[in-house]
């Protein structure tokens, strides 16, 4: 391969970055074809991807062949993707050896578990290279025996481990967001395990005499923590002779960070207010610096919309000189305003570059986020202050009626504002860039503080409740028992501080499935919360979730993750658009008998298990969780999720729609006919003799002994489903 001329800053003659040729390394079924698709569909920067189980016209090729397509596509300029499993370093040798300094060497390993590997290969269908099917499980399974971890010493710039689907998605986001003129950061991410030395390719020996604790200190190497130069220039297989070097980041706290108070903030006025981006930059890195360490476990995140954020390349690289904890402080591509329903990042105060009438309206951060938390954020800014000065900040609790709120976790909005250098906008400083840097800085010092000024509250507000609630239980000794309970203290304060998200996040987790829990919708689909996405997530992405009993191509079927009866099971639609029974229309009569006819099918297979139950299936009239689903449900109602009034009302009143029903008047009228949630708060009634009881202990008490018979309306029309006995 000719070599290109690269200047100094690794870029070519006409100022482009080099080429990336990228070695992906994973088991079939790891996702690697997947990786490349998604970058690919939207990144700015040129890439091939080379695949061997398609190279040759379409069919299965040879490794010769993909060295020579790679070889072929780098001297064109594009950069490539190595679409193989590669799980060896003798599988890599090769390509890492095809090119030189002039094209920029990356691994990503797609280090996921076995289990998830197995499962995706056996269940896909029209794979690229055929392995699919029973067959698959035994190829990962052989594959795996010989997995070995890429090394820094094998000849990479740059190396990401990614050990679960969030790594892998950031590791999609990091090379999404890579424009054709833009440079990576080199050294190793992502390895998460303690023995991240040994992935470097470095051996660590202690001296006779070491600093204390150097023997217990764990190198916690994260996907957004780049090694310094100087370790980079070292010899992978030096011997370590202290354990500062090389300096690497600190051990984590016992607190998750990912569940830290965090501050998503936009860079300040360098949209509308015309600021230099290059200063701006330098000041952004300086006030994190000053910061950082003084918020504790607190993060700090810079966001922009856009994928080629020059402000963003720039922030990047010089906290990255400076060697800032990239775990407390990192940039992220995003609408600020969807950071959590969007890009999965819980941040729970944003920051405003606003006006200095605090008035919603102009463009960009300003007007997305007044428009995002609705008129409730003017009111409660009105009540806070009038107008603001340049380089002044003020905080905004957000009341818990507001979207931004309910729908993403925003506690607070800290609205800031910062100089002027456009002359169209009010109070322009004419270039003055002295008092321009000098009122920057004054700008995220008054940003900071009050994002310090929330997170010292809720401390305080957790300090408080562990003395209430542990007072005269655990006393500060010396010893172990002052650790443990600095320990519970901060378990408390996570817990307090971050409730709100970890509920969110364990309905978003594998192992979904909801119905009604205490919570009710009634929104258009653009109200949609976080937490209710989790059945819209697996219907659309099955082969991420683990509790899928039955898939096809219109539906998935899954066992509720709070069953309300014995049997309890969700049959979703897999469409978009139908997030609810509001959204259907004829045109989905098909798939409404689908859905029946598979319901059917799952309740009669379980009465054959049991034949003393009675199913009923049904669609409530406003779902909890977006994405139509329909209920398989045991009429029993023995469960001990079924805990109040709402639940027990929404499978046992009108506002429980019979799929039959349902069925019968898409049919006839084109829609179904849909119940209020007034319904909900009803007064409780047994479902067979309608008796009225006063509370739910005692309701389930009579389920367990009523005898009478199910009403005639409910016998008829095929709405409940039982054994001929």
């Amino acid at each position: 391969m000719d070599a290109m001329e690269i200047d100094s800053a690794g870029k070519d003659e006409e100022g482009k970055a080099k080429p990336v040729m990228v070695i992906l390394i994973g088991a079939p079924g790891s996702g690697k074809s997947t990786f490349c698709d998604l970058v690919m569909r939207v990144s700015t920067r040129p890439w091939v991807r080379i695949c061997q189980d398609t190279i040759g016209n379409g069919k299965a090729g040879t490794k010769k062949q993909c060295l020579t397509g790679a070889a072929s596509a780098l001297k064109e300029g594009k950069s490539v993707f190595i679409d193989r499993c590669n799980l060896d370093r003798e599988q890599r040798a090769d390509f890492v050896k095809l090119v030189g300094p002039q094209v920029e060497k990356h691994a990503v390993a797609l280090d996921l578990p076995a289990k998830l590997c197995i499962s995706r290969s056996v269940k896909r269908t029209e794979h690229e290279g055929n392995l699919q099917g029973g067959k698959a499980a035994a190829v990962v399974n052989r594959m795996l025996q010989k997995k070995e971890l890429p090394k820094l010493n094998e000849g990479y710039d740059r190396i990401t481990v990614c050990q679960d689907e969030k790594d892998v998605q950031g590791a999609i986001n990091t090379y999404t967001s890579l424009g054709p003129s833009d440079k990576l950061p080199p050294g190793f991410f992502g390895q998460k395990t303690s023995d991240a030395k040994v992935q470097l390719g470095i051996m660590k020996f202690l001296k006779k005499k070491d600093p204390p604790g150097c023997s217990d200190a764990v190198m916690n190497v994260s996907r957004d923590n780049t090694l310094s130069h100087a370790t980079k220039e070292k010899d992978s297989n030096q011997v370590l002779e202290s354990c500062e070097e090389p300096k690497m980041a600190s051990v984590g706290s016992s607190i998750s960070l990912e569940n830290a108070p965090t501050l998503a903030f936009p860079s300040i006025s360098t949209a509308d207010f015309h600021f230099n981006l290059e200063k701006a930059s330098d000041i952004i890195v300086e006030k994190v610096e000053e910061y950082v360490n003084k918020l504790g476990n607190a993060r700090l995140v810079l966001v922009d919309l856009s994928q080629h954020s020059k402000i963003l390349s720039l922030v990047r690289d010089k906290a990255a000189e400076k060697n800032i904890d990239s775990k407390k402080f990192f940039t992220f591509v995003g609408n600020i305003t969807k950071l959590y329903s969007e890009g999965g990042l819980h941040c729970n105060v944003i920051a405003n570059a606003t006006n200095w009438r605090l008035k919603p309206g102009g463009g960009g951060v300003n007007a997305a986020i007044f428009s995002a938390a609705g008129p409730i954020l003017e009111t409660a800014t009105k009540a806070k202050a009038g107008s603001l000065s340049s380089g002044k900040a003020i905080v905004v609790p957000l009341p818990s009626s507001s979207p931004l709120f309910s729908g993403e976790g925003v506690t607070h909005v800290i609205h800031v504002l910062g100089p002027n250098m456009n002359p169209q906008r009010p109070n322009c400083l004419d270039n003055d860039y002295i008092k321009g840097c000098k009122i920057l800085r004054e700008a995220y010092s008054s940003l900071f503080d009050g994002f310090a000024s929330i997170v010292r509250t809720q401390e305080e507000s957790c300090k408080d409740k562990f003395d209430k609630e542990f007072k005269g239980e655990v006393q500060l000794e010396q010893g172990s028992r002052s650790g443990d309970q600095k320990a519970k203290r901060e378990a408390v304060c996570e817990t307090d501080m971050n409730k709100k998200f970890k509920s969110f996040v364990k309905e978003l987790g594998p192992n979904v499935g909801s119905s009604v829990d205490g919570k009710t919708g009634g929104q258009s689909r653009k109200a949609w919360g976080s937490w209710v996405q989790a059945l819209y997530d697996t219907a659309m992405h099955p082969e991420r979730h683990k509790n899928i009993i039955e898939m096809s191509d219109d539906v998935v079927v899954l066992n509720d993750l709070y069953p309300k009866a014995q049997k309890h099971l969700l049959v979703l639609a897999r469409v978009e658009g139908l997030d609810s029974l509001e959204d259907v229309k004829k045109e989905h009569l098909t798939l409404l008998k689908t859905m029946h006819s598979v319901g059917l099918k799952w309740a009669e297979k379980l009465l054959c298990e049991n034949n003393s139950l009675t199913f009923r299936l049904g669609y409530h009239s406003v779902p909890s969780m977006r994405q139509l689903h329909l209920h398989v449900i045991s009429q029993d109602f023995n469960s001990n999720h079924l805990k109040n009034k709402k639940h027990w009302n929404s499978f046992n009143s009108p506002f429980f729609r019979d799929s039959v029903d349902v069925i019968d008047e898409v049919s006839q009228n084109g829609k179904a006919i849909l119940k209020d949630e007034n319904i909900l708060s009803m007064e409780l009634r047994c479902h067979r003799c309608r008796s009225a009881h006063p509370n739910i202990p005692r309701l389930k008490a009579h389920i367990g002994s009523c005898q009478a018979p199910f009403p005639a309306s409910l016998l008829q029309n095929g709405r409940l489903v039982f054994s001929e006995r």
